[in-house]
């Protein structure tokens, strides 16, 4: 649950933006988060299920970024649903295409957990830059999950979210109104097509999506020991992206900072049985899309940071882990700084995020010293 709370809540806005961006109305972008939060939660739970492994769906929030970036196509938000099929089309098609599958499989361990503690350790400074900002919020959430780490370690995250949740109802006035619409409602859009939209919005949102979130969410689960086969999970997110661009999402891909929380010790100490959290987590995402007029008025007016701080505290064993996996090696530990390095500096170049910069580097500099020897 708290993994759907923190995909949630960190970037909806941004969701919400890009879709204002390209033109939807009001009702259009409700819809797409929508369809975005079910269907995710759908795909999770179904994957992990038949997988048996801690399968996260998450939106593409890279590919949120660059649609507020990109702006209203001409032709207005059909044609953006047209540019969003398109893009999962793409997804899908790099799903039955297997030198990429492979290719992915051969990134180094080292490499990869470098690049999620990098992905992490942003997110894990949240709790000390909360106790700076707002000291009489953050410091009772870390005395709680400190004091249950040291007597119910099993439970100090757990312990840690009930505590800020009532911080957060305390602390938050829930807006006037809020309740007062929160029917699901979809609203179709007949997806339009053009040159233009396919190569600004359609083939860059591929781009960003595969290499800002499909490359570290796999990464992050062979990080934890798990190695799915990416083809499957790309056709299927895939295709689901696809169906539900005529209904305002854009894009469905592996979640990465969230699928830690997920699939690390904390989920379960048996590695074969942490797949249930990913039911749990697809199930809280079914259910914040179903009341998301509630979940967005009462989140949107609570302070984010409060919330980053219960999920840096749940992923700190997490960058722990991944720091201690990625240094283990010591011929390999200079590339897997550098790649750690370049993925928390936040890089983006041609609209890419730092995690897939962050394996390009590591990866030159550990071929470069291959060539020399």
């Amino acid at each position: 649950m708290l993994a759907a709370i923190v995909g949630f809540a960190s970037s909806f806005t941004i969701v919400l933006q890009g879709f204002r961006a390209v033109g939807a109305t009001p009702a259009q972008a409700a819809s797409g988060l929508l369809a975005l939060c079910v269907m995710q939660g759908v795909l999770a739970i179904w994957m992990s299920w038949r997988l048996k492994l801690p399968i996260i769906i998450a939106w593409s929030t890279p590919g949120a970024a660059l649609l507020v970036a990109t702006g209203m196509p001409e032709g207005g938000f059909p044609v953006a649903a047209g540019a969003f099929l398109m893009a999962g089309l793409l997804i899908l098609l790099a799903g039955l295409w297997k030198p990429f599958g492979r290719a992915v499989a051969a990134i180094p361990p080292s490499l990869a957990n470098a690049m999620m503690a990098g992905i992490l350790f942003e997110i894990c400074l949240a709790p000390m830059r909360a106790v700076g900002v707002m000291p009489l919020l953050a410091l009772p959430i870390i005395a709680a999950w400190a004091l249950a780490w040291r007597f119910a370690r099993l439970y100090a995250v757990p312990i840690a979210v009930a505590v800020a949740a009532v911080l957060i109802v305390l602390a938050t006035p829930l807006p006037h109104g809020a309740l007062s619409e929160i029917a699901p409602h979809l609203e179709w859009v007949t997806p339009q097509f053009s040159a233009g939209a396919a190569i600004g919005i359609a083939m860059p949102l591929f781009l960003v999506t595969m290499a800002s979130q499909n490359v570290p969410g796999l990464a992050v689960l062979n990080a934890h020991g798990y190695r799915p086969a990416p083809g499957p999970i790309f056709t299927a997110t895939g295709l689901v992206s696809a169906a539900i661009a005529p209904f305002g999402g854009h894009s469905l891909n592996l979640a990465a900072i969230t699928a830690a929380l997920c699939a690390s010790r904390d989920a379960h100490p048996d590695p074969q049985k942490r797949w249930i959290a990913a039911l749990a987590c697809g199930g809280a995402y079914i259910l914040l899309g179903l009341g998301a007029s509630f979940a967005v008025a009462f989140i949107a007016a609570s302070p984010p940071l409060l919330i980053q701080t219960v999920a840096g505290l749940a992923l700190l064993a997490s960058l722990g882990g991944a720091l201690t996996s990625a240094l283990a090696d010591e011929r390999q530990r200079l590339p897997a700084v550098t790649t750690f390095a370049t993925t928390a500096s936040g890089l983006a170049i041609f609209g890419i995020g730092a995690a897939f910069w962050g394996l390009v580097a590591g990866g030159a500099l550990m071929a470069l010293d291959r060539l020399r020897k």
